[in-house]
């Protein structure tokens, strides 16, 4: 995908992320202060990444990175086993590897007994995304567990002069999970990041069949969306693979990570209608009309 694509490919690509907090004492017990945040998805998510923990490439160059942290459950102190977590970020040079089936710089891995996960790779680098936005050097992390909201995020690393002009790295929902890169004394590096798990509303793997399909924007000849549901949540497709959206009910969609009043949302209305609202402070909200044909 070209660079020039990624703000309108990224602008409809956010799905949500639990950011591990703090852990405080209620004068009976320790519990879970969770700072739930959100960050976008991007445009070059890959399902079905390859089951592995490490993803260094022989020949490339970079610096070793040991990206390891603990899964946990929406009290944010009791470990969640056998939670999926998919790695991707691209490469030393700032490209991703979006179609071989080398899935380079992409792998899952599942939590043990002890909520805990890890990842052998390299420190990714800030790239160009187009019209003089350089994004900040990142992770993308998706873990998926089972009687909780799949979350997405990224990670960020302090120091990296880029953040301070992202729109995403600079919000105050990404604060924490701008993360130090620490020497491990064996020519190596480590990151840590906890994750806490967030429930929330969802809907039968029923209903959501009935929305998928083709849509046609009425009022235009070209403008088609396709949407298609996946582990529970409903997606328009892309060059790659698609983006998210979750349900907030009242048979609307959201896809959340943005922390400045706008939005973006799915109306589903009677006779296979959807109205497709876009919000931003200080503006109208413009909306589009589709309906299903196929």
């Amino acid at each position: 995908m070209k660079r020039r694509k990624f703000i309108q490919s990224s602008a409809l690509s956010v799905i949500s992320v639990s950011a591990f907090g703090f852990i405080q004492f209620d004068g009976k017990k320790y519990i879970g202060d969770c700072e739930t945040t959100t960050d976008i998805l991007g445009p070059f998510y890959r399902p079905d990444s390859p089951m592995r923990s490490n993803l260094n490439v022989a020949g490339k160059k970079g610096k070793p990175i040991h990206l390891t942290g603990i899964i946990m459950n929406d009290d944010c102190a009791t470990p969640y086993a056998n939670a999926k977590v998919e790695l991707w970020h691209c490469d030393e040079e700032g490209v991703y590897e979006n179609s071989t089936p080398a899935y380079n710089y992409r792998g899952t891995v599942m939590t043990d007994s002890k909520g805990q996960y890890s990842f052998d790779t390299i420190l990714p680098v800030p790239y160009d995304a187009g019209g003089g936005m350089i994004r900040p050097a990142h992770y993308h992390l998706m873990i998926t567990a089972e009687g909780y909201q799949t979350l997405v995020t990224q990670l960020y690393f302090s120091g990296d002069e880029n953040i301070k002009k992202d729109p995403w790295a600079s919000n105050d929902a990404a604060k924490n999970r701008v993360l130090q890169v620490t020497p491990d004394g064996n020519n190596g590096n480590i990151v840590s990041y906890n994750v806490g798990l967030s429930k929330k509303l969802g809907m039968e793997k029923a209903s959501l069949e009935k929305l998928v399909g083709i849509y046609k924007s009425e009022g235009e000849e070209e403008g088609k969306i396709e949407l298609f549901q996946k582990e529970g949540r409903l997606w328009i497709k892309n060059e790659v693979f698609g983006v998210a959206f979750d349900y907030l009910g009242d048979n609307t969609f959201e896809y959340p990570g943005l922390h400045d009043g706008s939005y973006r949302r799915m109306r589903f209305q009677p006779g296979g209608k959807f109205k497709l609202e876009m919000f931003q402070p200080g503006s109208e909200i413009q909306s589009q009309s589709y309906i299903k044909v196929s």
